[in-house]
């Protein structure tokens, strides 16, 4: 055998080891590869918890420190009826379907006579939901009614805007949009809330509709008539109060101003001096009773007894 014949053993064995040193090489590589992209994965995730972490806590203080809007003119959460233009509510200005509100001229016989005073103007507060179907029929019953004694200034009425019903209407939140709406114009254009809020009740949508749009509800705002068309609109569109008109369902919910603990539990419901109204909503003829009873009474305590005096007989001398 000659020597060229004798086998290289070395040779396989290099191959191998050099075969086995590029694999461990490759698999270093890739080890190191993903190293990086966990490292590179982890960091990206703790930024970006950061950064959410960071925004929630700039909205929350931010939300913390805004003070919340509140409306002009409102006492109690609610807004005086200050005067009824003609033509806002048919009837109401020359009382055809009005009943009037009379006032005590005389004590009954047998009492002592009291000290003529005029009547105080009985205090009427409405707490309505402008997607009630019962303030509606309350408010188209009474409507009349009301312009006229106002007019007459037999009686002061406050609507107090509330939104129980905020879930009622597909998401949209018509309730409190409503209620935020009638605030606006309270504040930017007085003169025309009882208008405006009239028109919301007599149009009002149907519960577990859509309702109105914002846009929609400043339409109807500044047709009532306004003076700064631009701030209302403004306001009713960037729902501006309706953080104060949470708030204030809230307060009216755990108690009534005035009253002997009434809460408010639904809408409508009518306070007349410190008493709620529970009789048929919609019958005008009862509650205008049930006004008279009450401005009757207020009447008769505000009256100062002054009992007329009786001359004493003198004796008749005897000749």
């Amino acid at each position: 055998m000659s020597e060229d014949d004798t086998p290289n053993a070395p040779v396989p064995r290099d191959r191998r080891e050099a075969v086995r040193e590029k694999a461990q090489q490759v698999h270093a590589q890739q080890s190191r590869a993903r190293l990086v992209r966990r490292t590179a994965l982890i960091s990206g995730v703790v930024a970006a918890v950061a950064v959410v972490g960071i925004v929630v806590a700039w909205t929350v203080v931010s939300t913390a420190s805004r003070p919340q809007l509140q409306p002009a003119g409102a006492s109690n959460d609610g807004f005086l009826v200050t005067a009824v233009a003609p033509g806002q509510v048919a009837g109401a200005i020359d009382g055809t379907d009005a009943t009037p509100v009379p006032t005590e001229d005389a004590a009954p016989q047998g009492e002592a006579t009291a000290t003529p005073t005029e009547a105080p103007a009985v205090e009427i507060h409405v707490y309505v939901d402008y997607l009630s179907p019962g303030a509606r029929e309350w408010q188209l019953a009474n409507a009349a009614q009301l312009s006229s004694w106002v007019e007459d200034g037999a009686v002061t009425l406050t609507y107090h805007p509330v939104s129980m019903l905020t879930a009622k209407s597909n998401g949209t939140k018509y309730s409190l949009r409503a209620a935020s709406a009638a605030a606006c114009v309270a504040t930017y254009s007085q003169a025309s809330f009882f208008a405006f809020s009239n028109d919301l009740l007599t149009r009002q949508p149907a519960v577990d509709s859509d309702g109105f749009s914002d846009k929609e509800l400043a339409d109807m705002a500044i047709a009532a008539g306004s003076d700064d068309p631009k701030k209302l609109r403004e306001c009713i569109e960037t729902e501006a109060f309706s953080g104060w008109v949470k708030a204030a369902t809230e307060r009216a919910i755990t108690g009534i101003p005035g009253t002997d603990d009434l809460s408010l539990t639904g809408t409508p419901m009518i306070i007349v001096n410190g008493e709620q109204y529970v009789g048929v909503m919609t019958d005008p003829a009862e509650f205008s009773q049930f006004v008279l009873t009450s401005a009757s009474g207020v009447f008769y305590k505000s009256q100062t007894a002054v009992p007329t005096p009786t001359a004493t007989p003198s004796e008749t001398p005897t000749p």
